[in-house]
């Protein structure tokens, strides 16, 4: 039987959380703890809770009941330590803002709101642009930036925080091949230094290549836990319905072993 964590060193603990919006139950009685030093996959069909899990993890939207812990203690004693990459399309593009004005916003509580930006933070937040592969756009308005190429200045923001935990909502959404590579070597990259990412995630075939477990959300939690015993047919026909024709080579894929 595997020793039970101390909750100061279990990065995101979720506990009977429901959230509903006016009324209506969105995601009901969650309980999951996220493995430390993971890259966690939350998967599910439109519609199942996904993105609300997170934001309601980060106090974005209210909880009808249940408690959420980072590290062990609620998530405002803990703000520091979390970084947090949006959906693209929830960020207004045409505030006037560069690129090294983005991710710099990651240093601010370094920095202090309102306060100049030093020739040290925008070093830093330069670093995390040229991470990115960004670092020639740092003067670029982020409105004339292409999809992928906004996606990766959010993650050089995330980046810049130096966090603990990442929550990331659909990085890979629309974005080119080279930004796609460039999220994955970023995620490697955190697994390889301890960090922990859950990431919502729609690709069913390059879910078990990208990450190490995964969170099966279908307004309930349907199973989490690695890849190899939580990614199994049985659990995406329960999650998805058995909708997807999918699910058949994904499950055979799983079966035979066929991860990278």
């Amino acid at each position: 039987m595997t020793e039970p964590q101390h909750p100061e060193l279990v990065p995101l603990s979720i506990h009977d959380m429901t959230v509903a919006y006016q009324r209506r139950p969105v995601i009901w009685d969650i309980d999951f703890d996220a493995p430390a030093g993971s890259l966690i996959a939350i998967v599910g069909p439109n519609g199942a809770g996904k993105s609300t899990l997170i934001k309601a993890s980060l106090d974005l939207v209210p909880k009808v009941s249940g408690d959420v812990l980072v590290f062990g203690e609620p998530y405002r004693a803990q703000r520091g330590r979390v970084a947090y990459v949006p959906q693209r399309s929830s960020v207004d593009w045409d505030f006037p803002v560069s690129a090294l004005d983005v991710a710099a916003m990651g240093l601010y509580r370094h920095i202090g709101w309102f306060r100049p930006v030093t020739r040290r933070y925008r070093q830093e937040a330069l670093a995390a642009l040229d991470r990115v592969g960004m670092a020639d756009f740092a003067n670029r308005q982020i409105s004339h930036l292409s999809g992928g190429q906004q996606q990766r200045v959010f993650l050089a923001r995330a980046l810049a925080q130096n966090a603990d935990l990442y929550l990331m909502d659909e990085p890979f959404a629309g974005v080119d091949a080279t930004t796609e590579r460039a999220i994955v070597g970023i995620l490697q990259e955190l697994r390889a230094s301890g960090r922990t990412a859950l990431v919502v995630h729609h690709d069913l075939q390059t879910a078990p290549e990208y990450f190490d477990h995964v969170v099966l959300l279908n307004m309930r939690l349907v199973a989490s836990g690695p890849m190899e015993t939580a990614f199994t047919q049985e659990n995406l026909r329960r999650t998805f319905g058995g909708k997807l024709p999918l699910l058949d080579q994904v499950g055979n894929r799983m079966a035979g072993g066929e991860r990278t």
